[in-house]
């Protein structure tokens, strides 16, 4: 399995079997949305998920 380290809190997990690059996770320890960048074997790089604020027809 794959680990990766939040670059929010600098806590390291591993992901779950079947994670995805592109896929959307929340960090185990401070909860901040995290989007898989890449995966090179047991190595897993995330960063920060930008969301998209909703304009709610605005």
């Amino acid at each position: 399995m794959a680990k990766a380290e939040c670059p929010s809190c600098f806590f390291e997990f591993e992901l779950d079997e079947g994670t995805i690059v592109g896929e959307v996770i929340p960090c185990p320890d401070c909860g901040v949305d995290l989007e898989i960048i890449e995966i090179q074997g047991d190595v897993a790089k995330v960063e920060e998920a930008e969301m998209a604020e909703e304009d709610w027809g605005e």
